[in-house]
């Protein structure tokens, strides 16, 4: 397990946007690594996939339980409800129809705006809570295609953020330039085996809530973008792995 600690941050506060999926689970480890607390946000916006509510709290559990160390630094959970703007960005993810490209060229599961309106909401609690750091599970390498996922977009938020709440905001994204297998791979570095067993069987990616049947990889319908994207990297990181 590698020491990601630097005398900067270890004595820095962070706020985690927190899903219960992959890669937010796998940002919170990283954060825990880094800061010297580190508190938890999730949104319930009226996503199909509610389920990622639930696995949000095991994972949460499970990564005190297995790591003492970090279970020290894990500070408070906030669940904000943004139902209202659920409706509003009406989605694949919202709502029960297809999940398919469309003519724009985006996905239909892509939700307008999300990152920007859970960035900002975040922003605010981490003013209030005295945190300078957000840390996201935002990539621009493998992944759905959706635009507010973009480092580009992240910049220009967290610009914004500083000035609007006149502080400094740190907008962490240590997933942006990994692919799936890469993000796979930074899991076990933080954790080994235990965090990447948490991972899999008990976070959640699927967009249509499936936890029905246990892949490899974990829980999911297995042919959504999510799980596809989920699929395609563990096995390439597995692969990777010398026997």
């Amino acid at each position: 397990m590698t020491d990601t600690s630097t005398p900067d941050h270890a004595n820095r506060t962070a706020l985690v946007l927190f899903s219960g999926g992959q890669d937010s689970a796998t940002c919170l480890a990283w954060a825990l690594q880094r800061h010297a607390r580190v508190e938890t946000v999730g949104f319930d916006y009226g996503q199909r996939h509610h389920v990622e509510m639930t696995a949000r709290e095991r994972v949460r559990s499970g990564l005190a339980a297995s790591f003492p160390q970090w279970g020290d630094r894990l500070g408070e959970d906030f669940v904000i409800d943004l139902a209202g703007y659920g409706a509003i960005a009406d989605s694949a993810l919202t709502a029960d129809r297809a999940i398919e490209m469309q003519a724009n060229g985006l996905p239909s599961t892509f939700v307008p705006g999300r990152n920007l309106v859970f960035l900002t909401v975040a922003s605010a609690l981490a003013y209030r809570r005295g945190h300078t750091v957000l840390v996201g599970g935002m990539c621009e390498t493998d992944f759905s295609g959706y635009p507010d996922c973009r480092r580009d977009t992240i910049d220009a938020m967290q610009t914004a953020l500083g000035l609007g709440l006149d502080s400094p905001v740190e907008i962490a994204t240590p997933l942006m330039h990994l692919d799936k297998a890469a993000t796979w791979a930074l899991a076990h570095q933080l954790g080994g085996d235990a965090l990447t067993a948490l991972i899999e069987e008990d976070s959640h990616t699927c967009y249509r809530g499936e936890r029905g049947q246990r892949h490899d990889w974990g829980y999911g319908c297995g042919d959504c973008p999510a799980c596809e994207l989920r699929a395609r990297g563990h096995a390439a990181w597995k692969a990777s792995v010398p026997a």
